[in-house]
């Protein structure tokens, strides 16, 4: 129980304690947290077709060939769902096919869906729109200063990334000190400073420099 174990738990913020996943907060430590949006090249696209900063962007048959999305189906599905106005969490299955048909729609439009390939893709001007995380965007900016982001008027996720340890783990106390050093002042803030994501750590937000 990292309540119990690791010490600079503490300064984890309310907010982000007891979630849905864990709410005993037996089993993981939150230390980073974000939300998706739209990535696109300020040059490559026009200015009237995000003007209303919607999903729909993804699904404009005038950048066909140069859209990209997730490959991985619940951020994937997270785009349609949030354009069509439909819950991420509904257990409807005729949702779910409405989603799957919005995205079968949209499969003509797509040069590829990425993960780790996004950035080559962005960075390199050979593709000019798509969906992915506000931190790998801030990444992004740095080597290609012509790409924007938004995050879409219809809403959008917010997840939390979380360490935890193998029930198997050969050395469990090696990985509680690791976790606790990650939770750390210098470390967390250094992190944070790198992978360009938001902290539910004290240590962090609350340091002034």
């Amino acid at each position: 129980n990292p309540t119990e174990t690791v010490e600079n738990y503490q300064y984890i913020d309310e907010d982000f304690r007891g979630m849905y996943y864990d709410p005993t907060e037996a089993y993981s430590v939150p230390y980073t947290y974000g939300m998706a949006g739209v990535i696109y090249n300020t040059t490559m696209i026009d200015e009237e077709d995000v003007a209303d900063e919607s999903w729909a962007l993804l699904w404009n048959e005038k950048y066909a060939g140069k859209i990209l999305q997730f490959n991985n189906p619940r951020d994937g599905f997270g785009t349609a769902q949030y354009l069509l106005g439909i819950d991420v969490n509904s257990t409807d299955p005729a949702e779910w096919d409405r989603a799957l048909a919005k995205l079968l729609e949209q499969k003509p439009l797509v040069q590829a869906y990425v993960s780790d390939e996004i950035f080559n893709k962005m960075i390199s001007g050979s593709a000019a729109a798509a969906p992915y995380y506000a931190g790998d965007f801030i990444t992004m900016i740095e080597d290609n200063d012509a790409l924007a982001f938004y995050y879409p008027s219809e809403g959008t996720n917010v997840f939390v990334d979380a360490m935890c340890i193998p029930a198997n783990a050969q050395h469990k106390e090696l990985a509680i000190e690791y976790i606790n050093f990650m939770l750390s002042e210098e470390a967390a803030i250094a992190n944070a400073e790198y992978i360009g994501y938001a902290s539910p750590n004290r240590l962090v937000y609350e340091n002034e420099t």
